[in-house]
Parts: C-alpha cells; sequence; structure tokens
C-alpha cells in the first residue's frame, strides 16, 4: 500500500491559504504514478484547498481568530483524499444550486469549483465541527 498523509492546523486566517495550497500542490507533484498531468492536478488541488479553506475561514468559523482550520491531505493507493475541518455551525452543502443557467452566481462557487474538480465531495457534521470530504481517484 502506498500511503502520504499530511496534518496541518492553522488559525482562522486568510493568510494562510497560499502556505496550504502551497502543500497541496507539492504532494501532487509528487505523485509519480499519476498518468495524468500532475501540473494540472496540483493545480487543482490548490484550488480546491483555497475555496474549502475561504469557506471554511468566512462562512463555517465567521472569521472568528479563536477557532483554526484543520486539513488534512492523504494519498492511499490511487485515492487523494482532503478533509478540512472547521469549528462552526456548518450548512446544508445539498441545498446550493450554484449553476443557474451558464452562470455561477458569487455564492456557491467555491462548492462548485470544488465539485466539478473532484470525485467525490460530502459535508458533515462531527462533535465538535464539521468536515468537508473531498475524494480524487488517480487512476
Amino acid at each position: 500500500m502506498k500511503r502520504i498523509e499530511v496534518d496541518i492546523r492553522v488559525p482562522n486566517q486568510t493568510r494562510y491559504l497560499s502556505l496550504i495550497g502551497k502543500i497541496g500542490e507539492d504532494v501532487a507533484r509528487t505523485l509519480r504514478s499519476y498518468r495524468g498531468d500532475r501540473e494540472e492536478l496540483a493545480y487543482h488541488i490548490n484550488l480546491v484547498l483555497t475555496e474549502a479553506m475561504t469557506n471554511a475561514i468566512h462562512h463555517a468559523n465567521e472569521g472568528d481568530p479563536e477557532k483554526e482550520v484543520h486539513i488534512t491531505i492523504a494519498i492511499i493507493n490511487d485515492c487523494l483524499s482532503i478533509k478540512v475541518y472547521d469549528e462552526g455551525q456548518g450548512f446544508d452543502v445539498s441545498a446550493l444550486d450554484p449553476v443557474k443557467g451558464s452562470e455561477i452566481p458569487e455564492h456557491g462557487r467555491g462548492v462548485y469549483i470544488i465539485r466539478s474538480l473532484m470525485d467525490r465531495v460530502c459535508y458533515r457534521r462531527l462533535e465538535e465541527g464539521h468536515v468537508l470530504e473531498m475524494e480524487k481517484n488517480l487512476t
């Protein structure tokens, strides 16, 4: 079994977005067995991490500097798993309908991007907060 796992906790501040995105890019670039374009995958991982963290910071954690965002990035065999944990009240991700015709409205844009780039996305309640789980098949 091939396994890589990165576990990061950062304060609830947007200044950490580029750092986390860069870590995601670097993980994607290490996937020597990935048959697709690793640079494109790296860009996509940066984008979904940035969108998910922005949602966690601004919406779930409501900008509260006392809260934190917890991120795990794991590769187990041929699956990339990203989890973004927040300490907020949560929202119904399935209730967002970000596509109306051909336009993507301001609210829901991040969720739309994440859903379009990842193979599986779910948002669920935990004892203390919520987790956005995203998976990408690498085969």
